[in-house]
C-alpha cells in the first residue's frame, strides 16, 4: 500500500510539473480555460484522480482557479505570483520593503549611468504613466508604472540588478495592482522628483527619492490596514 501511494506521488509530480510547463511555455496564457479532466487523462496516460490531485494542488498554491461549474483558469504564471496576487497586507509590506532596498540603489547607479536614450525613455514611461493615472485606467496604469521602475532599474547598468528585479516582476506588477486601489495622494510628485534626480545625475538626491517613495507606500499601507 505504501509503495502504491509512493508510485501515485510520484505520477501526480510529473503531472503537475507537466501542467506548469503549458502555463510558463504560453499554451495556456492566463485567463485561460484549461482542458477538462476527461481531455487531460486522455493527453497525459494518466488516471482520473491523478490529474485531479495535481490541478488540486495548482489551485491550492494559485496556478489555477476552479470555478465550479465552468471550469478550471489559469490565474497567474507561477506560484509566487498566483499567491501574491491576492496580497494580504503583510506580504505586501514584504514585497515594498525588497523593492525598496533594490530600487533605492537601482536609482543611485541610474543617476550616475544613465544614457541620453535612457532619459528619454524614462520621460516618455512617465508621461504615459500619468495619463493613464489621470483617466483612471487600472490595468493601463499598472503596466505603465511597472514599466517605469523596470527602466530605472535598467538605467542602472548593472545586469545582476536588473536580473534581480526582473526575476520578480510578477510579483512587482502585483504588488503595483494592490496598492493603485489605495493609492497615496504625494505619488505623482514622489515619481517626478525621482526622475528629476537621475536627469539631473545627482545619485543621493535619487536614492533618498525613491526611498521616500516606498516609505510612503509602505506608512500609507500601515494607515490602510490600521483602518481595516
Amino acid at each position: 500500500m505504501a509503495l502504491n501511494t509512493a508510485r501515485r506521488a510520484g505520477l501526480v509530480e510529473q503531472v503537475i510539473e507537466q501542467l506548469r510547463a503549458s502555463v510558463a511555455d504560453g499554451e495556456w496564457p492566463v485567463g485561460h480555460r484549461i482542458p477538462n479532466e476527461t481531455d487531460l487523462v486522455e493527453a497525459l496516460g494518466v488516471g482520473r484522480n491523478t490529474v485531479r490531485e495535481a490541478v488540486r494542488a495548482l489551485a491550492h498554491a494559485g496556478l489555477f482557479e476552479v470555478r465550479q461549474g465552468d471550469g478550471t483558469y489559469v490565474r497567474a504564471t507561477s506560484e509566487m505570483s498566483g499567491a501574491l496576487s491576492r496580497l494580504c497586507s503583510d506580504e505586501l509590506r514584504d514585497v515594498l520593503q525588497v523593492r525598496r532596498g533594490l530600487e533605492v540603489e537601482g536609482a543611485r547607479l541610474a543617476a550616475t549611468n544613465r544614457t541620453d536614450d535612457d532619459i528619454t525613455t524614462l520621460r516618455r514611461l512617465l508621461e504615459g504613466r500619468d495619463n493613464e493615472q489621470r483617466a483612471g485606467h487600472h490595468d493601463e496604469f499598472v503596466h505603465a508604472d511597472t514599466e517605469f521602475h523596470c527602466a530605472v532599474m535598467r538605467a542602472s547598468g548593472n545586469a545582476m540588478l536588473v536580473d534581480l528585479y526582473l526575476g520578480l516582476i510578477e510579483v512587482i506588477t502585483a504588488s503595483v495592482s494592490v496598492m493603485n486601489e489605495t493609492p497615496v495622494e504625494t505619488e505623482f510628485e514622489d515619481h517626478h522628483r525621482l526622475l528629476d534626480h537621475i536627469i539631473a545625475g545627482d545619485a543621493q538626491g535619487a536614492a533618498h527619492a525613491a526611498a521616500v517613495l516606498f516609505d510612503r507606500l509602505l506608512a500609507g499601507l500601515r494607515s490602510t490596514r490600521e483602518q481595516t
